[in-house]
């Protein structure tokens, strides 16, 4: 097991300890706010439809059939099956919610779905009036667009993230991973604390609704792009690896045919990385004077720092460009990540035992807390193993009731 208590039951010394989580969620979004919260000690049961489960576990590659994104995605999670679209399992979670005292629900199914349900927050916040809803849906759970079918692809391309993103000639690019999903998780988590900080040390005593836009949340993390576009009437448009706000800023091919990014993010940096690159002299150039020049000759600036990089290595440029203090980065892999001396001191990955794939390696719980760090116990599990845990150990259901509800497909 890995060290920081990640591996070892430490959840009666998290933050998050004695609070009862709910995840509804599909996917990614809702399952990442519940995994931030079970790494830091809640009690976070999956609740999974019996007929193939959250299909998150069908998300991404796999290994002999064990699903590798669920892995990470539900790690400290207890898993229970429940039909949900039925009556009967819609009964069986309102006796979950008021037994276990839930303190948080996550859905993230289309707006709407929970009150076709009959599990409205009115009906649910009766039964524990401490409880925090979290509504993750593509567009909210308001406007013209709440009932359409939401998912990150269609939120990366409507805030304006893939409008911006990509080579200036080329098309507008969306990301190769669940970008627009773990950003709404982000901002949904913030509102849970702060949901339970009004509730609890604030001794209000009441839950509240927390209402999540993938599209709403991805276009607020753009900064600067709206105010632009409201004071300056700019749409936006396609720079690839440059910004508009500082030059030099780009990835640089290397003579191994390896890249470097650097970022003259201030006017000290690009001095620096003229002066190592032997020509100070551009600075009395008044295309290269200022960080407002640059940015107007970008593509001259990008032709002078790309030859000098590209008549050297990754590796030696890396050893110049640091020494010289330049804010500088190899583009790395995932293998180079993994062999990386700063992220193992670091324990950026930490090593897990898993029952389906044995050793198991995933990134470790952020943010880092100094006092009370969060832990991984265990990765994802296979569907329904708390089912008898949760049922009957904690719910008191007996063995009867159990089976007919597993025979008729409720659990």
């Amino acid at each position: 097991m890995a060290e920081n208590g990640i591996g070892k039951d430490t959840s009666s010394a998290l933050p998050l300890s004695g609070i009862t989580v709910f995840d509804c969620g599909q996917v990614v979004a809702g399952p990442t706010i519940a995994m931030i919260l079970g790494d830091f000690g809640a009690e976070v049961i999956k609740v999974e439809n019996p007929r193939g489960g959250d299909q998150g576990r069908y998300f991404g590659r796999n290994k002999g059939g064990v699903p590798l994104v669920w892995k990470q995605l539900s790690r400290n999670k207890k898993t229970i099956t429940l039909s949900l679209s039925k009556p009967e399992g819609q009964a069986l979670f309102c006796r979950l919610v008021e037994t276990l005292k839930a303190d948080v629900v996550i859905e993230s199914f289309r707006a709407g779905t929970f009150e076709q349900w009959n599990l409205g927050e009115e009906r649910l916040r009766a039964l524990s009036p401490g409880l925090v809803m979290v509504r993750v849906s593509g567009f909210g759970q308001t406007g013209p667009y709440s009932d359409r079918p939401g998912f990150g692809t269609l939120a990366e391309a409507m805030s304006g993230f893939a409008q911006i993103t990509g080579q200036p000639d080329g098309p507008p690019t969306l990301p190769p991973f669940p970008l627009a999903d773990t950003v709404a998780a982000l901002y949904s988590t913030i509102g849970v604390l702060l949901s339970l900080y009004q509730r609890d040390a604030k001794g209000t005593g009441r839950g509240q609704s927390i209402d999540t836009s993938l599209v709403e949340t991805l276009y607020t993390v753009l900064t600067g792009h709206a105010v632009s576009w409201d004071q300056l009437g700019l749409p936006g448009k396609r720079y690839g690896n440059r910004t508009t706000g500082s030059a030099p800023r780009n990835t640089y091919r290397t003579k191994d045919d390896r890249w470097v990014a650097i970022a003259g993010s201030t006017q000290a940096i690009t001095e620096r990385l003229f002066a190592v690159m032997g020509q100070s002299d551009l600075l009395k150039d008044e295309r290269f004077a200022t960080n407002q020049a640059r940015l107007t000759n970008v593509d001259a600036v990008d032709a002078v720092v790309s030859a000098w990089i590209g008549a050297r290595t990754q590796a030696e440029c890396m050893q110049v460009l640091l020494a010289a203090e330049v804010a500088a980065a190899p583009i790395a892999d995932f293998k180079d990540l993994a062999e990386d001396p700063h992220m193992i001191a670091r324990g950026a990955l930490t090593e897990i035992d898993d029952p389906e794939l044995g050793k198991l390696k995933m990134p470790t719980v952020q943010p880092r807390l100094s006092e009370t760090p969060g832990r991984i116990e265990y990765a994802g599990l296979p569907i329904g193993v708390h089912n008898r845990e949760i049922y009957i150990e904690r719910l008191g259901m007996g063995e009867g009731e159990f089976e007919r509800l597993r025979e008729n497909g409720v659990v």
